[in-house]
């Protein structure tokens, strides 16, 4: 099938944090056309029950293929991924990449074989999590915690506003206060936006410790299934769409930017 050059990458999330997943794959595919979609009135998905991630996340992306035509879809956030991704997927007729916590590459660099997987709360009860730990990680004590909060954090950072170093430092206890956890010397950001609070939660880490996620390999895996397709010869600016634009979203506007999203649309 060809494609055509302004076909855009669709990313897809709750929020921003699949902004950690769109910087490497810009970074990979400069002059790709991207269309950035947070489902601002479903936020945060991570409280929100199994069914109701099933049902809603393949409706909207039904929505925004038909609106924006994209070449392919990321399912920028883990939640997301690990409930919806197989409906995403029957839904609709072209390629959809997931995202999956990063447990193998923790695995591979755990020294103490102990590590966390730091998620929401959906996403850490998730049966898929207890496979992907079987499998890579059979040797290792692996944590898990939900932090709503720490999603929140995120949001808040990209708005500009102050941050409480309480929140990042909260989070890790919930992982380091469990039987082993003074031995953890890597955590898997197994929610997309917690990246975007990995200085905070170095700075908030009582040890030096390592922090892992699934950017650059999806960016890899983006460029791998649309290799050969043609691209614009220059960057267009993206376009971020929200399902419900208030002053939230109206303080993101710089930091979008900064993403090269420099349109904002409703669905």
């Amino acid at each position: 099938m060809t494609v055509a050059p302004d076909a855009p990458i669709l990313f897809f999330d709750s929020g921003v944090g699949g902004l950690s997943i769109l910087a490497p794959a810009r970074a990979a595919l400069p002059t790709a056309p991207i269309v950035y979609a947070a489902d601002s009135a479903g936020f945060p998905y991570g409280t929100k029950s199994e069914a109701e991630i099933a049902a809603r996340v393949p409706a909207l992306l039904g929505r925004l293929v038909e609106r924006y035509r994209p070449r392919l879809a990321v399912i920028a956030c883990n939640t997301a991924s690990t409930i919806a991704l197989q409906h995403v997927r029957a839904a609709l007729d072209i390629p959809v990449v997931g995202t999956v916590p990063a447990i193998k590459p923790a695995a591979l660099l755990s020294k103490s074989r102990v590590f966390g997987v730091l998620g929401t709360d959906a996403t850490v009860r998730q049966p898929y999590v207890d496979r992907l730990a079987a499998a890579h990680g059979a040797d290792c004590t692996v944590l898990r915690y939900g932090s709503a909060a720490l999603v929140q954090l995120a949001e808040a950072k990209l708005r500009g506003e102050a941050l409480d170093p309480d929140v990042a430092r909260d989070a890790l206890a919930g992982l380091l206060d469990q039987p082993g956890g003074d031995q953890m010397d890597m955590v898997v950001l197994a929610c997309t936006h917690f990246p975007l609070v990995e200085a905070e939660l170095a700075a908030a880490a009582p040890h030096p410790m390592g922090f892992v996620h699934g950017g650059e390999g999806i960016a890899r895996r983006i460029a791998f299934l649309t290799q050969g397709q043609k691209w614009p010869t220059t960057a267009a600016p993206g376009i971020a769409v929200f399902t419900r634009i208030d002053a939230n979203v109206d303080a993101l506007r710089p930091a979008l930017a900064g993403y090269g999203l420099d349109r904002l649309d409703a669905l």
